[in-house]
């Protein structure tokens, strides 16, 4: 005989979802919290984009976007014929190169060295120390330097008294590319490493138990445990950086480029501004703009094809 099922027996019925009036009611401040954010992205970054429009007119000033002639694609034939452009170009994808090879690895390195120092009181100290450096602005680190490695700066004066002659690092065009890079890793090798740091606390700790019980070395452990692990956020802020591949900076170009001259100095980010500010040609810096942001999406979108091939999530599906 079949037996009736009690009330205290029934399953319990899962709780109703909360309505969105409610659930914006609940998170109201959050969403308060996010509004900023929400609002620097629209203005600066979505809103922004109408402006490309420009990059297919003679743009003035003084009859604005609606009075300017338009020129269809004459500023970028223009941009592809001007040798100042490709130099640019050059530029920026050399010390581009430089930045991934030796800067990409370096926040990594620093997280895994912080992640193996045993005291808590010594970890904390040296992350702070090694993260002051992203809060100061190019103009206090381009002045470090200069203080440093210039003509009159602290290297200099030690080979004076040592009786060798001195060196000009800042001026020197053959070690400006080096120099940057150096300044990059410097200043926010530190602030890199807190994502690689967050997803370090996250190896399973058992993993390392049985590789040491196995009688795995340090580098043993460090190839085929840590690395493995967090693989995933490694692919996925490689994604991310190739997508600003072209996007190395400004300030720190802008103030250290009459000290080495535009053939050596000159990005595409430089390259835009005196193009469309000093020189007053809008629609050509525009079409240069325009032209890089097309080639950071490319570079996004095969990065992220690339990292699905390899098994790993990327930056989105599809």
């Amino acid at each position: 005989m079949t037996q009736l099922r009690t009330d205290a027996e029934a399953p319990a019925e899962p709780p109703a979802a909360p309505s969105p009036r409610r659930r914006l009611r609940t998170d109201r401040v959050l969403l308060l919290l996010a509004v900023p954010g929400l609002l620097y992205f629209l203005v600066f970054h979505y809103g922004s984009l109408f402006g490309n429009v420009l990059a297919f007119q003679r743009y003035v000033p003084f009859l604005g976007i609606g009075g300017s002639q338009w020129v269809g694609l004459d500023n970028f034939q223009r941009m592809f014929a001007d040798p100042r452009f490709w130099s640019a170009v050059g530029n920026t994808l050399l010390i581009a190169v430089l930045q991934l090879v030796f800067f990409f690895p370096a926040p990594l390195a620093l997280a895994l060295l912080l992640h193996s120092i045993a005291g808590d009181v010594l970890r904390r100290f040296v992350q702070s120390v090694v993260y002051l450096p992203h809060f100061l602005s190019w103009v206090i680190v381009i002045a470090l330097f200069q203080h440093m490695l210039g003509g009159a700066g602290v290297l200099n004066g030690a080979l004076a008294d040592l009786g060798v002659g001195g060196v000009h690092i800042i001026g020197d065009p053959d070690l400006y590319r080096p120099l940057v890079v150096a300044q990059v890793i410097w200043k926010e090798c530190g602030w890199a490493t807190i994502i690689f740091l967050a997803a370090l606390t996250q190896v399973d700790q058992q993993l390392y138990e049985a590789s040491a019980m196995d009688g795995a070395s340090w580098g043993r452990r460090l190839w085929h445990v840590t690395l493995p692990s967090i693989r995933p956020v490694i692919v996925l802020l490689l994604v991310l950086r190739l997508g600003e591949f072209l996007s190395i900076g400004f300030e720190q170009f802008f103030l250290q480029r009459q000290a080495v001259g535009p053939e050596v100095g000159e990005v595409l980010d430089t390259f835009v501004y005196y193009a469309g500010f000093a020189d007053g040609d809008f629609g050509y810096a525009a079409a240069v703009g325009l032209f890089k942001g097309v080639i950071g999406v490319a570079l996004i979108y095969a990065a992220n094809k690339i990292a699905h091939r390899l098994g790993e999530q990327g930056v989105y599906r599809g």
